[in-house]
């Protein structure tokens, strides 16, 4: 196990996890949950070749959560010293005994919880230096200020690096943990033409920095991604096809899953109640959920409650097949938790046969969307409106850049008139997908 890079070992966490766990039990606790969690970071940033921050982060907390019979407390600290931990147990057991009974809280079913720990890849330490990580974020940014001479500002580069490692137990026996690693690389860029100034950027992720894109290939990216915005012009109101690109499009299954979420559902604010079973996404459209991807953003082999996760099926041929339910939202719907504790893990919306291009071809006249501003989306209705920019499309071809306008829709109507799902799958987070085109919404304009 790699964990040397942190101040203490998985089994020394494990080992505070047990004892958080045996005083509970002795102050009178009939069950609790206990999780210890490290990491520590570093973050580079540079703006026009010059150096801006150096960060460093090293964080530390255990939280603890104590059951006398049906009445819960929680308590967490940022201190790991035995005093702390002591302490941290008897505010939780102080609060569970001041606490209304709630018939819905408890541990997760024992049945449910993970008996083995598959190593599913997740840790790869990268040891670079903050010397490195500035070479490494100038190369980017100076890669993108020289593609174009309308490029002539910037609004910076920058390197992070991140590991963690935890431990969760529960006194049902549970007990597991690993080591994790994240690390990204980004850049913004300023074009100006005439008294027009435009900005985009491009980032990669990955757990082991040999997965991600080179600094000269987000350099590219970002500037590429700037320029082609320039001359952007409003478009005057009008019902078209609408083409998500793969980062948008991944948002829009963020919004199909907060709408399946058991908190959303058990308080009835969503627009996706009561709908297993039943046809909400296009016939074209499949999602699964596949938390055991080796180096996957949003793998897991267990959930925040210890439930063993597992591969399935969202959404096939367009019907809903399951939700997405901790514990405690799974018994206020009469359910059983789905393992999503803590939100749902790797999604993969299954590709179509068209690329980007493809796309294109496919919808003809219409608007492609690249950056969406605003929150403008009701969970409880569906409706949605959103600030965008983008691109018009005809005969099947960019033509021009478009900004200041809003897109508008229900996401209902979104999910159900899919039309294809493209194969330029991007791996950013933990929605896998390409990009998507949905068959009308109303654009809104000058």
């Amino acid at each position: 196990m790699h964990d040397t890079r942190f101040s203490y070992t998985l089994d020394q966490l494990k080992e505070m996890t047990q004892d958080v766990l045996r005083q509970a039990k002795a102050a009178g606790a009939s069950a609790a949950e206990a999780e210890i969690s490290l990491s520590f970071g570093q973050n580079v940033s540079v703006r026009l070749d010059e150096v801006e921050t150096i960060e460093y982060n090293r964080d530390k907390g255990l939280s603890v959560s104590v059951y006398f019979g049906q009445r819960r407390g929680h308590a967490s600290t940022s201190d790991l010293s035995p005093q702390a931990l002591s302490d941290t147990v008897r505010a939780a057991c102080s609060i569970a005994r001041h606490t209304a009974q709630d018939p819905f809280c408890g541990l997760a079913e024992q049945d449910l919880l993970a008996k083995e720990i598959p190593d599913l890849d997740l840790y790869h330490p990268w040891v670079i230096s903050v010397d490195e990580a500035i070479a490494m974020a100038k190369a980017c940014e100076s890669t993108a200020m020289s593609i174009d001479s309308r490029i002539n500002n910037s609004e910076g580069a920058n390197v992070s690096t991140n590991e963690g490692l935890f431990a969760y137990a529960n006194s049902l026996g549970f007990c597991g943990g690993y080591p994790t690693s994240r690390h990204a690389l980004s850049c913004s860029v300023i074009a100006e033409q005439g008294d027009m100034m435009q900005r985009d950027y491009w980032y990669t992720t990955a757990r082991a920095s040999t997965d991600m894109d080179t600094a000269e290939a987000v350099g590219r990216k970002a500037a590429e991604r700037t320029v082609r915005r320039l001359g952007a012009r409003q478009l005057d109101t009008r019902q078209v096809p609408v083409l998500f690109e793969p980062s948008l499009a991944s948002g829009l299954i963020s919004n199909f899953i907060g709408a399946i979420s058991g908190g959303n559902l058990y308080r009835k604010s969503s627009f996706l109640l009561d709908s297993l079973g039943q046809q909400v996404f296009s016939p074209i459209v499949n999602i699964s959920e596949r938390p055991l991807l080796p180096k996957g953003l949003a793998s897991s082999p267990f959930d925040h409650e210890g439930v063993a996760t597992q591969d399935r099926e969202l959404i096939s041929n367009g019907v809903l097949q399951g939700y997405v339910l901790s514990s405690y939202s799974a018994r206020k719907l009469g359910l059983k938790t789905t393992g999503n504790a803590g939100g749902s893990h790797n999604l993969i919306v299954k590709s179509g046969e068209h690329d980007f291009n493809g796309l294109l071809k496919l919808m003809e006249t219409g608007l492609v969307v690249t950056e969406l501003l605003g929150h403008g989306t009701n969970l409880v209705t569906g409706d949605y409106s959103r600030g965008a920019a983008g691109f018009w499309v005809e005969n099947g071809e960019i033509q021009f850049p478009v900004e200041e306008i809003t897109i508008a829709s229900n996401l209902k109507d979104m999910f159900r008139g899919i039309v294809a799902v493209g194969n330029d799958v991007l791996i950013q987070g933990s929605r896998q997908c390409g990009s998507i085109l949905v068959d009308r919404m109303t654009i809104a304009g000058e």
